[in-house]
């Protein structure tokens, strides 16, 4: 007997699946702080964080943003890999409640202090941990335990990030270790649903070279990259961690080929996956050519190439399908869903394009336009599917 999906309760539909709440805050999130930090990089506003402007913007990316959708994927994902009921209604509030109270809380850490404000935000990550391993083990489903070590330690330099912040003015380590953490994430998962939405679609629309199943070599390159990013981690200027950045880039390219994507042009939503991914040995690469050639390659290069183009790239291509497939509508992009997609790509090359030439703010501000663009522009056409029931199959 199939298993039902959902536990029937008197809650919307927005809170019947983690993706509902947490895709659509996070969109919200991402669009609107984006819009607002502009103004105050430039200091036309002020906010009462005790973050300087920089350091609010990243945190609100790695640990606002990405946290909620990271939430949403795991707390959708998790009922399918171990068979049990989802995380719904009041349980699945009080994380989004979490959530919010962390959003509030380093806003106004200079009205509450920097330990409240810390302890506030950092146990929304503590809590999602926490979850999802009890449900994975609740589901005896010990081959999927390794997603909450990357939650974890995205946690940890959550944590990191305010003590650093605190103690030294400004996040250095930690803000490089929440990236990291984002992208071992990206490794996992999509090395796991980029070949298996791929084959699927191949198998159906365009017989042929199929991508390589997972093997030890997706092993391999998982664990040295793993080792790269740690190296870039705590020391990104050395000479070792260039070369085993640029070493790690060759690899996840590799990888990448091995999953046919050249085969899928046809259809946007399984493109946009490998398109997301070949940010992450664009990453890998400049960050690499930054250790070797710091004159030429700026720091920031490498990782916005890191978090604009694959942790945005990504999120949203994994946004738009599991808003798609689980509120039953087809798998099929429209004409805005694949600007989004665009806009998105287009956000990372900008930005990526303004850290080589910091004077010419205009690429910085197209940037921040195209990825607000893209964010809420996926709120204003999934917005409705995310607080809605699921269509019933006719």
């Amino acid at each position: 007997m199939a298993i039902p999906r959902t536990r029937p309760g008197n809650y919307p539909a927005i809170l019947s699946y983690g993706f509902r709440p947490f895709f659509l805050l996070g969109a919200l999130h991402a669009g609107a702080s984006i819009v607002f930090w502009l103004p105050l990089f430039y200091g036309s506003v002020e906010i009462s964080s005790l973050f300087v402007a920089v350091d609010w913007h990243i945190h609100e990316m790695l640990f606002g943003y990405l946290a909620a959708i990271v939430t949403g994927f795991l707390l959708t994902a998790i009922p399918n890999w171990t068979g049990r009921l989802p995380v719904q209604g009041l349980p699945l509030l009080g994380l989004v409640v979490l959530w919010l109270a962390g959003r509030v809380a380093v806003a106004f850490s200079a009205e509450i202090g920097w330990a409240a404000a810390a302890v506030i935000d950092c146990a929304f990550l503590l809590a999602v941990a926490a979850s999802a391993a009890i449900e994975i083990i609740a589901g005896r489903n010990w081959r999927n335990l390794k997603v909450v070590v990357p939650v974890s330690v995205l946690f940890l330099a959550n944590l990191a990030f305010h003590l650093e912040a605190h103690f030294e003015g400004i996040s250095n380590v930690s803000r490089r270790l929440g990236i990291a953490a984002a992208i071992v994430l990206i490794t996992i998962i999509g090395g796991r649903i980029i070949p298996s939405f791929t084959r699927n679609w191949l198998v159906r629309e365009n017989p042929g070279r199929l991508p390589v199943p997972f093997n030890k070599l997706d092993a391999a390159i998982i664990i040295y990259s793993v080792l790269a990013l740690a190296a870039w981690t705590f020391a990104p200027g050395s000479t070792l961690t260039g070369w085993m950045m640029i070493v790690a880039s060759g690899l996840n390219l590799l990888r990448l080929a091995r999953w046919a994507g050249e085969r899928t042009l046809r259809d946007p939503l399984v493109t946009v996956l490998h398109v997301a991914y070949l940010f992450i040995p664009a990453g890998f690469l400049l960050a690499g050519l930054s250790a070797l050639l710091p004159d030429s390659v700026p720091p920031v290069a490498g990782l916005h190439a890191f978090g604009v183009g694959a942790v945005g790239s990504m999120t949203l291509a994994v946004m738009t399908r599991a808003t798609l497939g689980h509120t039953g509508r087809e798998l099929r992009a429209n004409g805005g869903t694949r600007a989004i997609y665009v806009l998105v790509g287009l956000a990372a090359l900008a930005r990526i394009a303004a850290a080589f030439v910091p004077d010419m703010t205009m690429l910085l501000d197209m940037s921040a336009g195209l990825w607000a663009a893209a964010f809420l522009g996926y709120a204003a056409i999934f917005g409705g599917m995310l607080v809605k029931p699921k269509l019933r199959a006719h």
